[in-house]
């Protein structure tokens, strides 16, 4: 596979906790222009793969590169400004602030209108642009409202407007329909199989009816180490995933 149909290239990427093997020598392309989906059981190091690619934490080995460059050791906002955005299981919005500033605030943080001094014009951009996030996320009968009043589901659709805003070629989605009901979960799916077609994704996610849903291209963890990869219909039929994650006949 050619760099540039590559969304995410990780090469011996290896996380310790003392005695603890986080993550253990992960190797994989991640193909550009598909959806991605990480799932395994708890523990299997799914999260903490994540925090190694958004540079929350250090990888003890390996390579991470993302497009041109290698992004291993990159401080977080280095690596949102290199293209890559995330969102996380525990929602992380301002609650006192509506939806509209939540956005407009993230925008301007990524364009860097943060001076008093710049011209009025760059603030009336930022909030043009903030208004079209809240638009295509589906957010906008909810704009001037507390993010501290909104449903679950619709925290979730802020959080990925958020993530938006800091116009990424590649989105890491943590979770993004856990705790969901039927109906936000099947409104929050379609939103991200939608952005999907323009913004490279990959998302964690233990909903396996989401994943086998929306998902291309499945890679499974299990104890660190990648378990299995495949489209939806292999990794159902693998016996070593049943096993791991889905259960085993003899579970029953």
């Amino acid at each position: 596979m050619s760099d540039a149909g590559v969304a995410l290239s990780l090469s011996g990427v290896s996380k310790r906790f003392g005695g603890l093997v986080a993550v253990d020598g992960v190797t994989i392309d991640f193909a550009s222009r598909r959806l991605n989906a990480i799932i395994g059981p708890n523990g299997a190091g799914k999260t903490t793969l994540f925090n190694l690619i958004s540079g929350e934490i250090p990888a003890d080995a390996g390579r991470m590169r993302f497009r041109d460059s290698d992004i291993l050791g990159l401080a977080p906002h280095e690596v949102v400004r290199r293209g890559i955005s995330r969102t996380l299981q525990i929602k992380s919005v301002f609650g006192g602030l509506t939806v509209t500033d939540n956005v407009r605030c993230a925008v301007l943080v990524h364009e860097r209108v943060m001076a008093p001094l710049r011209p009025v014009s760059s603030f009336r951009a930022a909030a043009a642009r903030a208004d079209a996030l809240i638009d295509e996320v589906g957010l906008s009968a909810h704009r001037h409202r507390l993010a501290s009043t909104l449903s679950y589901g619709d925290v979730a659709l802020l959080e990925l407007a958020l993530a938006l805003a800091a116009e990424p070629r590649l989105l890491l989605l943590d979770e993004p329909v856990c705790g969901m009901g039927p109906q936000e979960t099947e409104r929050t799916v379609d939103k991200i199989r939608e952005i999907s077609r323009r913004v490279d994704v990959i998302l964690i996610e233990h909903d396996m009816e989401v994943v086998f849903d929306i998902a291309d291209f499945i890679m499974v963890m299990a104890q660190g180490a990648i378990l299995a990869t495949g489209a939806a219909s292999e990794i159902a039929a693998h016996p070593k995933v049943q096993e791991a994650y889905l259960g085993s006949p003899e579970d029953d």
